[in-house]
């Protein structure tokens, strides 16, 4: 399985996006934070992302957010650990970036900087000071359908050339983009963002996935991971299928709800969302584990 060059961490696999347990407050449980990440290393996960979408990292205030890191590096010490670090702000980003190098996190991703429009040279920039901060491996975090800001080819021609940009995180759904990025950079890492586009991914050249449907069956995803590498593509296509599946499941109710809706049928007591988000209602979870045992997953 190809990995970049550029990447210390030569990562591949299946590196879920973990959860941020709260309790019934919504205040952050810090140790069930660091047993979720526990949970999909047990399954197979060769990877943990902390703070991503799943780890509601917006949500969070610093102080919050470095806790997380902090505990999930102390309970994982067998895969990397790559933290979440992004912020609106180069300043904030940057202040992340250190707290996760000083508690010893394997490496960041830092994704593009969100609500305020950017051009490519206000992103090159963002980038090169991140990078002159730390000395750990940095993946870029491409999701324009939340950040509202995309990068072009030609912007990412010039942060493939910063000495520690290790890899890109791509969550954008744009195939073309993310083949022609490849292409252009197999010096780089490139991990697959979407749990739709998984096989599809490997295929075009990812090493890995961020995946979170492996959030709750981190099994599965590293079934068809390690199908694709063992050559059995007709395998890692139908377990795919089985991911489409699942994915359709836990997209009942509204925006971010499946994972920690899910996760307490796989005796994982995930607490619920920080509002504004919410769990699902009890019409909305009843459709989805009936879909989830229709699957022989619960």
């Amino acid at each position: 399985m190809h990995t970049g060059s550029a990447d210390p961490l030569s990562l591949q696999g299946v590196i879920p996006p973990t959860i941020t347990v709260f309790d019934d407050d919504e205040e952050v449980d810090y140790e069930r934070t660091a047993d979720h990440a526990r949970y999909v290393v047990d399954g197979g996960a060769h990877g943990v992302f902390p703070l991503g979408t799943n780890g509601e990292f917006p949500l969070l205030t610093g102080e919050e957010r470095a806790g997380v890191v902090e505990a999930v590096v102390e309970e994982i010490d067998e895969v990397p650990v790559i933290a979440g670090v992004g912020a609106p702000s180069t300043y904030e980003t940057v202040e992340h970036a250190e707290h996760a190098e000083r508690v010893g996190a394997d490496g960041i991703v830092v994704v593009t900087p969100y609500y305020y429009p950017l051009d490519g040279e206000a992103a090159l920039n963002h980038y090169r000071r991140v990078a002159e901060a730390v000395d750990l491996p940095i993946y870029v975090y491409h999701i324009p359908s939340k950040t509202g800001n995309a990068l072009s080819l030609e912007t990412l021609d010039a942060l493939a050339e910063i000495e520690n940009l290790a890899g890109v995180k791509d969550s954008s759904k744009d195939v073309p983009w993310l083949a022609q990025a490849i292409d252009a950079h197999p010096e780089l890492t490139f991990l697959a963002g979407s749990d739709s586009l998984l096989f599809p991914g490997l295929e075009i050249g990812c090493s890995g996935m961020v995946s979170a449907v492996a959030n709750v069956f981190p099994d599965l995803v590293v079934d068809l991971f390690e199908a694709y590498d063992d050559g059995d593509e007709e395998r890692a296509r139908e377990l795919q299928s089985d991911v489409y599946d699942v994915r359709d499941a836990i997209k009942y109710g509204s925006y971010m709800a499946g994972v920690k809706s899910a996760l307490p049928h796989v005796d994982f007591e995930a607490g619920p969302l920080r509002s504004p988000l919410r769990t699902m209602d009890e019409e909305s979870e009843a459709a989805m584990v009936s879909d989830l045992e229709e699957l022989d997953l619960l």
